[in-house]
């Protein structure tokens, strides 16, 4: 049985995210790929804490894809030390889970 995740990241802009999204997409790394925001974050960067405006980026993909998901995203990433997670689904609808396991499949 396959592992699906969600895999998520934060953009400085929307711009930037929908690049990743598009790409992670086009490269079959993810089935889909949602950019919401922007959103206040509140964080700690070089020793001071900090506020600004970000943008989530949420892909959905495989166990077996992950790894070259997240090497996609470090690369293709406006910041040096981007912030990527994911999180295993523990349920989903049978023909949308078979529907990302399609999609980002290699052999398509």
């Amino acid at each position: 049985m396959a592992v699906h995740l969600l895999v998520t990241t934060t953009t400085p802009d929307r711009d930037s995210g929908a690049k990743l999204a598009g790409s992670a997409v086009a490269a079959r790394l993810a089935a889909t790929a949602q950019v919401t925001g922007p959103v206040a974050s509140f964080f700690w960067h070089l020793g001071e804490q900090g506020e600004g405006e970000e943008w989530n980026v949420t892909f959905k993909t495989t166990g077996d894809r992950y790894a070259e998901l997240e090497a996609h995203i470090i690369e293709q990433h406006p910041w040096s030390k981007p912030e990527v997670t994911a999180v295993e689904l523990g349920r989903g609808s049978a023909e949308y889970l078979r529907w990302v396991e399609a999609s980002t499949s290699s052999d398509s």
